[in-house]
């Protein structure tokens, strides 16, 4: 049994948002680079230099790399050895969250009731929380803020089986054409495929968080993450939505067993800003 301070996961939440809210990932600037290499529109090319310009300043001066700087979405993995002492675990995560807002002066984005009252709470706290027990004495966590932007645009759809390869394919394309400028391409599509109502969507999120230019461990669904990227880019929203071949940098899939019956399907979109951070404690 290891104890873990709770001040010590709070300190570390704030940290990895902050890091996140500044500093995009090598995976990303390497994709935008190869994009901006690659891209056929003059105007495509300016976009892309220009996100790129972005990401320096934000990294050099620390200061945000977009002004939604999102919803704190948060992934942890808590090992069944932990003991966590000096304040829950829950607390301790929205503490943390509370304070990269008013340290790193993030934009407060959050409401609290969705539908009638909609007041600001002020410090962009709730995060919303996912967490799973696995063995060990060790916390894992994974920080994703997410912009409105791009989650506006992301979809659900129920099939049944017979849908197939075909029907997945065109409902994820779908998704993205139909979003057009919307989330800020050149977007990542995050794709969950299986599980139920709510499985799917969150493995789509999680998806969004995969290293740019990783590829599925199964061939199958390797194949299937590229022929989507083609038909996506092939599409012409491209950057910013002025016209292209770089709509998207990654189509990224996971799945999960699921019912005889269904065929669950949810498409999570993140825009150029695909910000995350992770850390083990």
């Amino acid at each position: 049994m290891r104890d873990i301070q709770a001040s010590e996961i709070q300190q570390a939440v704030c940290d990895l948002i902050l890091r996140a809210s500044y500093q995009i990932g090598p995976d990303v600037l390497e994709a935008l680079r190869n994009a901006q290499s690659a891209e056929e529109s003059p105007t495509g090319q300016l976009v892309l230099t220009q996100l790129l310009e972005n990401h320096a300043i934000a990294a050099h001066e620390q200061v945000p790399i977009c002004q939604d700087t999102g919803m704190m979405v948060l992934f942890t993995e808590v090992g069944q050895d932990v003991h966590m002492i000096g304040g829950s675990f829950e607390e301790a995560i929205q503490a943390g969250a509370a304070d990269a807002w008013r340290v790193g002066y993030l934009r407060a984005s959050i409401v609290t009731d969705p539908l009638f009252e909609r007041i600001n709470t002020g410090n962009n706290t709730p995060a919303v929380l996912h967490t799973r027990i696995v063995p060990g004495e060790h916390i894992h966590i994974l920080v994703s803020p997410k912009g409105f932007g791009s989650e506006n645009m992301s979809r659900v759809r129920l099939f049944s089986p017979s849908a197939g390869v075909e029907g997945v394919t065109s409902f994820i394309v779908e998704t993205v054409c139909e979003a057009g400028p919307n989330p800020c391409p050149p977007v990542i599509v995050g794709v969950g495929i299986g599980g139920d109502l709510e499985t799917c969507a969150l493995l789509a999120k999680r998806m969004t968080t995969r290293p740019v230019g990783s590829q599925h461990p199964d061939p199958r669904y390797a194949a299937l993450e590229e022929a989507c990227l083609h038909q996506i880019n092939d599409l012409g929203i491209g950057p910013a939505g002025l016209g292209g071949r770089t709509t998207a940098l990654a189509v990224h899939i996971e799945y999960a067993p699921t019912h005889i019956a269904g065929l669950p399907v949810a498409v999570n979109l993140c825009c150029h800003a695909a910000r995350h951070a992770e850390a083990t404690l």
